[in-house]
């Protein structure tokens, strides 16, 4: 891929931006980042939990087992960069890959539903949120028996009936 800016040199530096739910990527060489005020040298950043995952396998593994494994429609990441980072692209990523990240959780912990002890500092959904709340946890059943996700969509039906 070249450079967005000057078309003559492949890009490096990858910017996406969001704002007010308007994605915009830029694809620049490292000269025209740096001209545009992008600091383009200086150690990278290694997060730990990219290394983390790297070493155990945990996201190969689950990168392995879907052919499709597409990306998020809302900022266009995959989980070829999750891979790559260990950072989803937006809060909307965890809904695009709920089923990949579920199958990582389960890897990474034994379970891919907590089994510690419980935050006490949430509280249950006042009167007005309940409606709200039903027709979420409704929403999201629904797409987990579309995707066959048998275990999701019974802590689903549960956590419905106990708000019902």
């Amino acid at each position: 891929m070249l450079c967005d800016r000057c078309g003559e040199r492949p890009a490096a530096i990858h910017l996406t931006q969001i704002v007010d739910n308007s994605v915009t990527t830029a694809h620049l060489c490292e000269q025209c980042a740096s001209e545009q005020g992008v600091q383009v040298s200086g150690p990278t950043a290694q997060l730990p939990l990219s290394g983390f995952l790297g070493s155990t396998g945990a996201i190969g593994a689950v990168l392995a087992e879907g052919a499709n494994l597409g990306t998020c429609e809302f900022c266009g990441a995959s989980l070829q960069d999750f891979r790559e980072t260990g950072r989803l692209g937006c809060a909307h990523c965890y809904v695009a890959f709920e089923t990949q990240l579920r199958e990582l959780l389960r890897r990474i912990h034994g379970a891919s539903m907590h089994v510690g002890r419980p935050y006490l500092g949430a509280a249950p959904p006042s009167s007005e949120e309940v409606p709200r709340v039903l027709a979420g946890l409704r929403e999201r059943l629904e797409r987990a028996i579309e995707a066959e996700n048998f275990e999701l969509a019974a802590e689903l039906r549960d956590r419905i009936r106990g708000l019902e």
